[in-house]
């Protein structure tokens, strides 16, 4: 296989307990699976939910705060562990990280675009497995992606990625919600963002989360416009990613335009 780059997005769900306690368990799977992807020859950005979720486990809070000051200042207490767990888990694999906390006010203008274009860049030609969060302490809802959908979509254009793989906690997208229809089917391919395919996002994100079915299509939808797959999976299976970067079918491909 040609040398690829992968952008993967870890949910919050994915990467705690129900407690909001960090699960070391699935973090050690997924940076297991990434380091094998990386010494195969690949290069990969990962997005990854969880500062807040972490922080929450920190403070010993079981309900997610609405308000702004609070959230902040548990992604700042989060975003520390959370890091730390990363680092010590890739460097046992002999891979280190690079953090990178991003406004969607940074890639709103050239200037700063081609600027963090380029870090990315030089950390991936130094072996680096970045590490991307949105950075919640300072944004605010002018400068806020609002969800890590939609940073790792505008990542994966950044990066001039070949494919954004969205880990979360269903296994695609179905034609139903199926936490509450049993008998609800998983769409292997979207092809097209079509209105009855709108219809079915009705499902939202976890307690512990911000993103739904909605942020994904969004996602979906924004890669796919500039010429990037993106893959749908559950996280609590990271061995999915092999399944995926070797194009076997394993939950919802949404496939980019054609040219």
């Amino acid at each position: 296989m040609d040398k690829k780059r992968f952008v993967i997005k870890v949910g919050t769900s994915t990467l705690t307990h129900e407690s909001g306690k960090l699960n070391l368990g699935h973090i050690e799977k997924l940076v297991r699976v990434i380091a094998d992807v990386k010494n195969a020859g690949h290069d990969v950005v990962l997005v990854s939910s969880g500062a807040i979720g972490a922080g929450m486990g920190v403070i010993g809070l079981e309900t997610r705060p609405d308000s702004l000051k609070e959230k902040q200042a548990l992604a700042a207490i989060g975003q520390v562990g959370l890091l730390a767990i990363y680092d010590k888990f890739f460097k046992e694999y002999g891979y280190n990280t690079g953090q990178v906390l991003l406004t969607k006010f940074i890639l709103d203008e050239e200037t700063r675009y081609n600027s963090a274009r380029r870090a990315f860049n030089s950390m991936l030609e130094y072996g680096v497995v970045p590490i991307v969060n949105e950075n919640d302490v300072i944004s605010t809802y002018e400068i806020e992606f609002g969800d890590n959908d939609t940073l790792s979509a505008y990542v994966a254009e950044l990066v001039k990625a070949d494919l954004l793989i969205v880990m979360s906690d269903i296994d695609g997208f179905y034609d139903a919600d199926p936490r509450r229809n049993p008998r609800a089917k998983i769409i292997p391919v979207v092809k097209k963002i079509s209105d009855e395919i709108k219809s079915f996002a009705g499902a939202e994100g976890s307690s512990r989360g911000t993103g739904g079915m909605k942020t994904k299509l969004k996602a979906a939808a924004f890669v796919n416009k500039h010429g990037i797959d993106m893959v749908l999976t559950n996280g609590k299976h990271p061995e999915n990613i092999y399944k995926i970067i070797n194009n076997e079918s394993v939950g919802t491909l949404f496939l980019r335009k054609q040219k």
